[in-house]
């Protein structure tokens, strides 16, 4: 399997390593620094009982030290309290500079690492090892850091490239059928705003997908660890471009508030990645054939039931406290075809109250 090498400023910056075992993962953490270092892996509950012994083994008789720290499971441990209670075990522990965390589970557990790593100490180095489709083709690339706040989704963070992503895709085998679907929110995302032919492919190849053929999974997280190395490489700290990767976060993450995080993330995302073409259409950037096919083919993958009685102005008033929100204004990204995404600065209230109507009254029922 072919690595890819993440650049900023046209110099390499980290590797990210396709795999099928976690064999190879001693060796490439010696190439990065000291092997006198002290390793702290991060998780939480149900990704430890699945790898955690496993991978402390395999680490334990090439460091000094190698330590763990697990947390309650879900959402709601992406907080400020769990990341205190995690520079509390460093700092007991002694860890420096030269040590390191390793992030080992899916979006929470990488965006809590990693912000933790760009502030202890003004910043230690991660790596970080998804274990969650989400996370393999999304939130481990490209540095973006954070835990929420009062229940504003990623309210904290800073920007933190990591040291090492590796992947065994064949922990994606473990994975229930709604978590598997929660990833393809992000990955249908990658094709709608810069690969048509990759969408495409997405709706053909939806048996192979489903059933975990590995050189199909491969290829489409391969595919979109391009796109999404290619946005970050080109806008690194989310000044212009890499705003597109935001495709059905906006509406996305208010629903996803509404619901308490009783939807997955990209539970949320396929909802919002609906809504939003749905409104290019409204507002005459995208065509009908394109937004029929789009939505088919998202709900082919899953679209996600909402309660009837969903307060829809209430959700989109979640959308102004966004932290993409500009002023008064909503930065939001909307399709002129499949393929080609760009940035708008006018959807309205309006706007989004149609999309949501028609979605609560056409589309709003579970398919999996």
């Amino acid at each position: 399997m072919e690595d890819l090498i993440v650049h900023r400023d046209n110099k390499p910056i980290y590797n990210i390593v396709y795999s099928e075992t976690f064999d190879k993962l001693p060796e490439l953490i010696k190439q990065l620094g000291p092997s006198d270092r002290k390793i702290c892996i991060v998780t939480e509950s149900n990704v430890a009982s699945l790898f955690l012994d496993a991978i402390l083994l395999l680490l334990k008789d090439h460091f000094s030290v190698v330590t763990s720290f697990v947390f309650p499971e879900g959402e709601q441990s992406k907080n400020l309290d769990v990341v205190r209670d995690l520079y509390e075990k460093l700092i007991i522990d002694h860890f420096d500079r030269k040590d390191l965390l390793i992030a080992l589970g899916g979006g929470v557990v990488g965006d809590l690492t990693g912000y933790t790593a760009a502030t202890y100490l003004r910043g230690i180095d991660f790596i970080q090892v998804p274990t969650s489709l989400l996370s393999q083709v999304d939130s481990s690339i490209g540095g973006k850091t954070g835990v929420d706040f009062n229940s504003y989704k990623n309210m904290v963070g800073a920007f933190h490239m990591p040291k090492l992503v590796y992947m065994n895709l064949t922990v994606l085998k473990c994975l229930s059928k709604r978590q598997f679907c929660s990833g393809m929110g992000e990955i249908i995302k990658h094709g709608l705003i810069k690969n048509k032919d990759y969408f495409y492919w997405l709706s053909e190849n939806h048996n192979n997908i489903m059933s975990s053929k590995i050189d199909t999974l491969y290829h489409m997280v391969y595919e979109s660890n391009i796109i999404k190395k290619n946005v970050v490489e080109a806008d690194p700290t989310e000044q212009g471009e890499r705003a597109l990767l935001n495709f059905g976060h906006t509406l996305g993450h208010a629903i996803e508030k509404y619901m308490n995080f009783e939807l997955l993330h990209g539970e949320c995302v396929l909802i919002g990645c609906v809504l939003a073409t749905i409104i290019s259409y409204n507002k005459g950037a995208l065509d009908k054939s394109d937004m029929h096919f789009i939505i088919d083919s998202i709900r082919s993958y899953g679209t996600f039931h909402l309660p009837s009685d969903t307060d829809i102005d209430k959700v989109i008033s979640y959308t102004h406290n966004d932290k993409k929100a500009v002023g008064s204004k909503i930065k939001f990204i909307l399709l002129k075809q499949i393929g080609e995404a760009y940035i708008d600065m006018d959807v309205t209230d309006t706007d989004m109250k149609a999309a949501m109507n028609l979605y609560m009254k056409k589309y709003n029922e579970t398919i999996r």
